[in-house]
């Protein structure tokens, strides 16, 4: 067991208009099972690029260990996986690799396999194995469930939970809650360490935004009251100053200018004074409110299809170089029916929505989709967008403003969208093809694994939008929460 120690760490890339991180301080333990968390684009894996060196920064980190990044970059892919382990680690004996593999439950002939062979969950179960395997080492784990299957995950997370030592960057609630005994957190103020899951973290998150709040109504209260009384005594010192300048009353006295005058001057300095507290509540009510992560309402214009039956499969198997990859399937899908596509990795299930989206998919057996249907889809992979916003919206025939609307609901900052498609995180570009997904009015919506990448407060928000407006769906999804928040029906493939 070691500490990691950052001290006055700072950071940020040349056309930012605000650093990423600044004055940083703090302690890790090596042993810990970390999670890290927080919204797209707040650093997340520009500090993992710190912690190994690969970006320059100001400050120290003290440490007596050496940090692995996962995914690690294999430069040779058509190496066997044995030369592999032969190369991240050497001094490991076989018995001792070979039991590691079998924890994720790789097949028995892993190392003769090349690694451009193995599928991508299998890629990202033998690298985990090979970097845990290193000695002295603490993991930097980068979203190791992306395009993980549930049962591939479950996996996963069974093996994790018999580790230490790794920070671990994951937007999935169940998952987290699994593996990790510490957080560490990206908030609007900076970092933030505490004991436990996630669920604690979201909870005492929860108990923090909820006293915040009630202070900063009980300040707006106080802040009014102040006012309103202090306008009333600055009234009322002015009526007694101009009672000084009247001549005598009815009965002939005259008034007293000395007593008018110290009680005219006591009330002038009690308005002040109340001036002056109402100025200190208006500080601390400014201070209140400042790390609060708002997740805005987001809006959508599912269309309704005049038919009952949008969609109808009965003994459908489908193909794909010329080799059957699912099936025989039965389902059908009727209007305000949100169906779940199941399954392993290789299963079809990104080939069956591609049949639903109208792609020329081979397949046998009967198959029926509405006709005249509008659709709105989210593809799995959104590397290839590039460009500037304004352009990619209007080659989408997408509404500008309402896709922009969304994406600032959604957490991006105004000036993010100078910037090219090419260069955002990989968060912000699955928040891209969800917003223009989001923006189209449709009678069908088919999303291929919309939550990649996405931060848990935007995929709150993705349910929470679903829930209202219930529109039809089709979508495949490994994130369990979501599934049993949206699904009405599930295919298991």
């Amino acid at each position: 067991m070691s500490q990691i120690k950052i001290h006055h760490l700072s950071f940020a890339y040349e056309d930012a208009p605000e650093p990423i991180f600044e004055d940083l301080n703090l302690v890790l333990d090596s042993d810990w099972k970390l999670g890290f968390i927080g919204r797209n684009g707040r650093g997340k894996t520009t500090f993992l690029k710190i912690l190994t060196g690969e970006l320059p920064y100001s400050g120290q980190i003290q440490k007596s260990i050496s940090f692995d990044y996962f995914p690690y970059l294999v430069p040779n892919q058509q190496a066997t996986c044995r030369m592999l382990w032969q190369q991240l680690a050497t001094e490991i004996p076989l018995w001792q690799a070979e039991r590691e593999f079998a924890l994720l439950q790789l097949p028995t002939d892993i190392l003769d396999r090349v690694f451009a062979t193995l599928s991508q969950g299998e890629q990202n179960k033998f690298l985990l194995a090979l970097l845990f395997l290193r000695e002295n080492h603490f993991l930097l784990i980068d979203e190791p469930t992306n395009h993980l299957d549930i049962a591939s995950r479950q996996i996963v997370c069974r093996y994790l939970q018999k580790k230490k030592g790794f920070l671990l960057v994951s937007h999935d609630r169940v998952f987290l809650d699994q593996c990790i005994d510490h957080v560490l957190s990206i908030d609007k103020k900076g970092m933030v360490l505490q004991k436990g899951n996630f669920s604690t973290w979201q909870e005492n998150k929860n108990r923090e935004d909820a006293f915040e709040l009630a202070e900063h109504e009980k300040r707006q209260k106080e802040i009014k009251q102040l006012a309103k009384a202090a306008k009333a005594a600055a009234q009322w010192s002015e009526q007694t100053e101009r009672s000084k300048k009247q001549g005598r009353d009815a009965s002939g006295i005259k008034p007293d200018k000395g007593y008018i005058g110290h009680k005219s001057a006591k009330m002038m300095k009690r308005a002040k004074s109340m001036e002056r507290r109402k100025k200190n509540a208006l500080v601390e009510k400014e201070k209140l409110l400042q790390n609060i992560e708002k997740s805005e309402t987001l809006k959508l214009q599912p269309l309704v299809y005049w038919r009952e039956n949008l969609i109808e499969a009965n003994g459908l198997c489908l193909y794909y170089d010329q080799k059957q990859v699912a099936g025989p399937l039965h389902f059908t899908l009727n209007r305000g029916e949100r169906l779940a596509i199941c399954g392993k990795n290789g299963s079809g299930k990104s080939t069956l929505l591609k049949l639903i989206l109208g792609q020329e998919i081979a397949y046998q057996g009967v198959f029926s989709c509405g006709g005249q249907m509008q659709l709105s889809s989210v593809a799995q992979d959104p590397s290839f967008l590039k460009g500037d916003f304004m352009a990619w919206a209007a080659q989408a025939g997408i509404d500008s403003t309402l896709f922009f609307t969304i994406l600032r609901k959604l957490d991006f900052p105004r000036a993010v969208f100078e910037h090219d498609l090419q260069a955002l995180s990989a968060g912000q570009r699955k928040k891209v093809l969800l917003a223009a997904s989001i923006a189209q009015p449709a009678h069908l919506y088919v999303w291929d694994e919309p939550l990649n990448f996405i931060d848990v407060l935007s995929r709150i928000q993705i349910e929470d939008l679903l829930l209202q407006y219930q529109p039809t769906m089709v979508f495949v999804e490994h994130d369990q929460t979501f599934c049993q928040r949206i699904a009405t029906k599930t295919l298991n493939l």
